[in-house]
């Protein structure tokens, strides 16, 4: 007896497959066979849910780096009761250098990896790239706003600026980690940005 073609499972299947292959080779130098070699699905059966490379990439940044931009860095800024969002971002900070980014830290950050390969030659991955990077900003933004309210951030705080800046040590803290191969810069800068959260209190 054939198995039921489910269209919805084929879909994630193929995306998840991309997302691995473009995270460590990145997206021009993705192949289409390797990712359908990961995957079993047959060429007709990629091409009715992506038409082309370009779409299926799209669809990685849209829905897996969404992903994993929400999973790593947005929800526990939003736990349901937590009124300390500098306590959040450092737990958060804290977790993910202990259980996840040693299992990354040679390839970096998929969505900072994207940013440096795609944004500078592809409007529609820039536009997407971009996206994500603002949604983190004013996520982070937000909480820091919370956090002024419930007087655990210092009032006179830009909470936008702050949120930047925390963007962007993350962000170099990976690329010099897998500049470097080691997650030694990774913990230094961690350790600077911790401290910088810190002086943010009242």
């Amino acid at each position: 007896m054939s198995r039921a073609y489910k269209p919805d499972e084929t879909r994630r299947q193929i995306l998840e497959a991309a997302y691995g292959v473009i995270h460590r080779h990145g997206f021009q130098a993705a192949g289409l066979t390797d990712i359908l070699a990961l995957t079993g699905v047959t060429k007709g059966a990629m091409y009715h849910h992506f038409p082309n490379k370009m779409a299926l990439g799209y669809a990685v940044v849209d829905e897996m780096v969404k992903d994993y931009l929400e999973d790593w860095w947005l929800a526990p800024l939003e736990v349901e009761g937590d009124d300390d969002p500098l306590a959040a971002i450092a737990r958060t900070i804290q977790n993910n250098m202990t259980g996840r980014v040693p299992d990354i830290h040679l390839l970096g950050c998929p969505l900072n990896n994207l940013a440096q390969e795609m944004s500078p030659i592809d409007g529609g991955f820039r536009q997407r790239v971009e996206e994500l990077y603002r949604a983190w900003r004013r996520r982070l933004s937000r909480a820091l706003t919370r956090g002024q309210h419930s007087g655990k951030v210092n009032a006179t705080a830009d909470t936008d600026e702050a949120a930047t800046l925390i963007v962007a040590a993350i962000q170099g803290a990976f690329s010099q980690t897998k500049s470097a191969q080691s997650m030694a810069p990774f913990h230094d800068c961690m350790a600077g940005l911790n401290r910088y959260l810190m002086g943010l209190r009242p």
